[in-house]
């Protein structure tokens, strides 16, 4: 995701990321007769909204089994009055990954499926690069970010929306290099995430889509919530997504996912998620005699799958420091201030979030917000949390802002020394003509490159909305300027040269540290397609 953890600059995440959560000594939680929402929080929403410049967002908070705040703040899009209420639609992005997760475990209840499965017992068309991995892969590595694919990998084939079908992305998998060996460390990724959740159809015969709503939203009680932007009618209670455009936060399109929805493609409210994460602290009770999953499975998809390093949080925000961290099924694993942290974060094109459950304290929050701002729902989560906790106070919302400030100021800085050794008096060795034509990768597909009115064009074939001119860097360089500059994602495009003057082959590479994962162009390697045969 999305992002999905999908995006870097709207993601303060990589799309877990539970950034780093843990006080430096123990906080002495309220007692569990003090289920209240903190008095402030209207106050403090209101600051979060101005200061990161955000829209609309909304809270929800459940505590010991009960509601204790489903609210909304804000508007739905920037210049109407339309407010946020608890009822109101956001995309979740990567949160779905554990609705995935859930779907899953409720097919290992039943004895259709092992955690441990090699992929290919259910799906035998499934192939990884490596035929070691394709016959070693299990479902419960499909869910764990250790397949040893690079970060991000393959998500340009749904990210931005592309034409790319499910069944498509899964079968070119196959073509995409490992950047580790299998389960060797931790990188994030999506596309296996489709894989996990094409699981469902293979073993019931159900799309992910109608088995979620079915044997998920329906017995949970998540009657307002869906699986597609196709479901969100206009004049309906939802949000526009937000970014920052130039400098200027607007309203930017929705993306569709619907390609790798069992990634980050649901669409919900704090009513809603309210009641899944009473049922995620419930350890899967729906109540005295329904379950969703069995304790068992919920143990399972909160125990440590994969260790992730723990690195020191950025000097604003000091006070942070993890004892450990890792994923589970799903899930980010972490603590924070000597308890046990269970979260995800999720990051769509304009709208970012997060749930956070405390299981020893019984408390579950989540945050939605509509524009691309990690701080704002950091801020928020750990305001409720250090409430609870009953932890000394802390400027959560400037120590945010200021590394958010920091990570621009590094970017600005990476971009000044690139700009500084630039040789901007060099010339591309061909004419610009020589540029032009169809290029090929593997996994992706093919690009065009055209000369319209004297400059060069690149399009993406099966993503409409990646649509550059060319703007020379230096030699054989040049920078893909996108169309749409919601997008935050301009790249370098480097050509090789044969000997004899032709090209060879044709490289990308993101021009901002800031950008996005899931813009993976350094994964892409094009090499000029064959002439067309009559």
């Amino acid at each position: 995701m999305m992002r999905l953890g999908l995006r870097s600059r709207l993601i303060v995440l990589i799309a877990i990321q539970v950034i780093a959560l843990t006080g430096i000594r123990p906080a002495t939680a309220r007692s569990a007769a003090q289920s209240d929402a903190p008095s402030d929080l209207d106050t403090y929403a209101a600051r979060v909204l101005k200061d990161f410049e955000v829209p609309g967002l909304a809270v929800g908070i459940v505590k010991d089994g009960r509601l204790i705040l489903a609210k909304g703040y804000g508007v739905r899009k920037i210049g109407e009055p339309t407010p946020v209420d608890e009822h109101t639609l956001f995309g979740i992005a990567s949160n779905t990954k554990a609705f995935t997760a859930a779907a899953l475990a409720t097919l290992v209840d039943e004895g259709k499926i092992k955690w441990d499965d090699p992929v290919i017992k259910h799906m035998p068309s499934f192939q990884m690069y490596d035929p070691y991995v394709t016959r070693e892969m299990t479902i419960r590595d499909l869910l764990t970010h250790r397949s040893g694919l690079g970060l991000g990998a393959g998500d340009l084939m749904f990210w931005p929306h592309t034409t790319f079908t499910r069944d498509e992305i899964v079968q070119r998998l196959r073509f995409i290099k490992p950047a580790s060996s299998f389960r060797s460390r931790y990188a994030y990724d999506n596309i296996l995430y489709l894989v996990a959740g094409q699981i469902i159809p293979a073993v019931t015969g159900k799309s992910w889509d109608d088995f979620i709503k079915e044997r998920i939203f329906a017995r949970v009680g998540m009657s307002e919530s869906n699986t597609s932007t196709n479901d969100l009618r206009a004049g309906g209670n939802f949000v526009s997504p937000h970014a920052k455009v130039e400098g200027k936060v607007q309203a930017i399109p929705y993306n569709n996912l619907d390609n790798n929805a069992p990634a980050g493609a649901i669409n919900s409210n704090v009513s809603d998620m309210a009641k899944w994460m009473r049922i995620q602290l419930a350890h899967g009770a729906i109540d005295g005699s329904q379950r969703l999953f069995s304790e068992r499975q919920s143990r399972e998809m909160w125990s440590s799958q994969t260790i992730l390093p723990v690195g020191d949080p950025p000097p604003a925000l000091a006070a942070l420091k993890a004892n450990f961290s890792s994923y589970g099924l799903g899930w980010g694993l972490t603590d924070y201030r000597g308890h046990k942290v269970v979260s995800h974060t999720g990051g769509l094109a304009g709208m970012v979030s997060r749930v956070t459950l405390v299981p020893d304290l019984n408390l579950g929050i989540v945050v939605l917000t509509n524009q691309e701002s990690g701080g704002a729902f950091q801020c928020l989560t750990y305001h409720i949390l250090d409430y609870y906790l009953g932890a000394p106070a802390t400027d959560w919302i400037a120590g945010f802002r200021s590394s958010a400030e920091q990570g621009q100021k590094m970017a600005a800085e990476f971009e000044k020394r690139l700009a500084a050794v630039r040789k901007a008096e060099s010339k591309p060795h061909l004419d610009l003509s020589g540029y032009a034509g169809r290029y090929e990768d593997a996994w992706y597909g093919d690009v065009t490159i055209s000369l319209e009115g004297g400059k060069l064009v690149m399009k993406f074939s099966r993503t409409p909305v990646l649509v550059g001119d060319l703007e020379h860097w230096q030699y054989d360089t040049f920078i893909a300027r996108w169309r749409d500059r919601s997008l935050a994602a301009d790249a370098f495009v480097t050509f090789s040269l044969k000997p004899n003057g032709t090209i060879d082959q044709m490289r990308m590479d993101p021009v901002s540290p800031l950008t996005d994962f899931s813009y993976d162009f350094q994964d892409l390697l094009f090499r000029p397609a064959p002439a067309s045969r009559n």
